[in-house]
C-alpha cells in the first residue's frame, strides 16, 4: 500500500485565484488500522465522499489546483481541529490541550472518528493515544500545511483567494421537511467565510444547471472553511455538499450511469465561477501548484 496520504492535482498553469479541496474522498485504509477495526473495508468507507474528487477534477483544465486526500476519513478526519478526540476511545488520559468536548466528538466524529455512517463503532476496543497522535502528525498536519501553503501562494500573488471545499452528503441528510429533494448545500458559515456575492453567484450557476440548492442547512461549513474564510480580507471559503444519490449507488458505492453528466454540469459551473473571480494575468500563483 502506498504511504502517500494526499496529492495535488495541478493544472499545467495556475491562472485563477482559486483552490479546490477534497478532504473526504480518500479510500486508503492502512493495514494496522484495519487490524484495530471490527469492520470490513467496505463498512469503513461508508462515511467517504466517494468520487467527489473526480466530480470536481475539471478545475485542473480551468487553471486551478485540486488538493485531495487519499486516505480514508475513517482513519483521520481532515475537516476537524487537530485534536478533537474522544477520551472514551483511548487507553491513556488525554492531555488538557486536546478538545474532548466539541459537538463533533460527542457525535463520534472527531479527528480520529469513533463511528462511521449511521453510528457504527469502528474499533474492537480502546486504542493507544500515541496511535492517534501519529496519524495527526503523519497525515493531518502535512495535509493542512500543504493546503495553507496553496492558499497563501494564491493570496500573496493576487491579493485574493477562494477555497472551494468539496464534499458529498448522504441522501438521508436532506430527505425531511423543506429540504426534501435538495441536490446541493452551499456552506458559507452564514456569510462569515465567503462573500454573499460569490455564494450567490455559485447558487445562481448551479440553479441554472438544474440543481436544487439550499444554503447553510444542514451544513454551514466546517473547520476548513472556518480556517480559510475571511471575506473582509478577500480570503473566501465556500463548502459544497452534493447529494450522493445524484451520482452514485450509495449502498454499492458505485457510480451511476449519469455520473459523467453531473461531472460535466459541475464543470460548466466551475468554468463560469472562475471567470467571475478577479483576473490578473501578471500575478498568478503558478509556482507551487506546478511542483
Amino acid at each position: 500500500m502506498s504511504d502517500k496520504f494526499f496529492e495535488i492535482l495541478a493544472p499545467a498553469t495556475w491562472v485563477v485565484p482559486a483552490v479546490f479541496n477534497s478532504p473526504h474522498s480518500g479510500a486508503m485504509l492502512p493495514e494496522p488500522f484495519q487490524q484495530l477495526s471490527r469492520l470490513s473495508p467496505s463498512a469503513l468507507r461508508q462515511s467517504e465522499d466517494c468520487f467527489v474528487d473526480e466530480l470536481f477534477s475539471t478545475c485542473q483544465k480551468r487553471g486551478a489546483p485540486l488538493l485531495r486526500a487519499l486516505v480514508s476519513r475513517s482513519y483521520v478526519d481532515l475537516n476537524r481541529e487537530p485534536y478533537e478526540l474522544d477520551a472514551r476511545m483511548f487507553l491513556e488520559d488525554l492531555p488538557g490541550y486536546m478538545n474532548s468536548g466539541s459537538p463533533r466528538v460527542a457525535s463520534g466524529l472527531g479527528t480520529i472518528p469513533k463511528l462511521v455512517a449511521e453510528g457504527i463503532e469502528i474499533y474492537r476496543g480502546k486504542i493507544h493515544l500515541n496511535d492517534a497522535v501519529n496519524r495527526i502528525d503523519q497525515v493531518y498536519r502535512p495535509y493542512h500545511r500543504t493546503l495553507t501553503a496553496l492558499m497563501n501562494e494564491c493570496y500573496n500573488a493576487t491579493g485574493f483567494s477562494l477555497l472551494v471545499d468539496c464534499h458529498s452528503m448522504p441522501s438521508s441528510a436532506v430527505k425531511n421537511g423543506n429540504q426534501s429533494g435538495v441536490d446541493i448545500v452551499l456552506g458559507d458559515r452564514f456569510g462569515a467565510s465567503c462573500s454573499t456575492e460569490i455564494s450567490g453567484e455559485v447558487e445562481s450557476l448551479l440553479t441554472r444547471e438544474g440543481f436544487k440548492i439550499v444554503r447553510n442547512r444542514p451544513y454551514a461549513g466546517g473547520f476548513i472553511t472556518k480556517t480559510h474564510g475571511a471575506p473582509q480580507q478577500n480570503r473566501h471559503a465556500l463548502q459544497i455538499e452534493i447529494n450522493r444519490a445524484l451520482y452514485m449507488d450509495e449502498t454499492r458505492m458505485e457510480k451511476k450511469a449519469g455520473f459523467v453528466e453531473i461531472q460535466e454540469c459541475l464543470g460548466k459551473v466551475i468554468a463560469a465561477l472562475l471567470k467571475f473571480l478577479p483576473q490578473d494575468a501578471d500575478n498568478t500563483p503558478q509556482k507551487l501548484a506546478a511542483e
